[in-house]
């Protein structure tokens, strides 16, 4: 077995599952801009592409502190619980090479502290600051899809139904 063939290998011996994910839109109250990151070149999910801060769940976390602690991890920004808001929730599933779905929720915040930065530089080329009606390419498709439902005002709820996952 190739090193490359060892992420999948593993999500095929793992029982079917359903990951729960928190990421955040953060926007600047002063220009409105999106806080994004570049996904390193060797990550087995979406190497390359543009993602905001986000992260899988921990047993018994609930994903409000989730989405607290991700963000804190990979950027540094310090935001409360109670300042997120549920903005859309995406369900899908890996597809045939890969068993298990997810559920990503996805909050937004303009009130949060700090000075954001790549705080973790093995995951993360590139942070940035941009419109969030003019993302850079490649975006992961799955976020994509719920910043322009949030720009849009909803649905609140989509399905995709697959993600790439190495």
């Amino acid at each position: 077995m190739t090193e490359s063939d060892q992420p999948a290998a593993r999500w095929k011996s793992e029982p079917m599952t359903t990951r729960l994910i928190a990421a955040v839109l953060v926007t600047n109250p002063d220009n409105g801009r999106l806080l994004i990151l570049r996904r390193s070149s060797h990550l087995d999910f979406a190497p390359g592409e543009w993602d905001v801060p986000s992260g899988k769940g921990e047993p018994r976390e609930p994903i409000t502190a989730t989405g607290v602690r991700e963000l804190k991890e990979e950027t540094g920004v310090v935001v409360a619980e109670a300042d997120l808001r549920l903005v859309h929730v995406v369900h899908g599933c890996w597809g045939v090479e890969v068993p298990g779905m997810f559920m990503a929720l996805i909050f937004h915040t303009d009130r949060w502290s700090g000075t954001p930065h790549n705080a973790e530089p093995h995951k993360h080329d590139t942070i940035a600051w941009v419109p969030p009606n003019d993302l850079p390419q490649p975006f992961t498709h799955t976020t994509r899809v719920a910043v322009q439902r949030y720009l849009d005002g909803g649905p609140i709820l989509s399905f995709d139904g697959w993600a790439e996952a190495g």
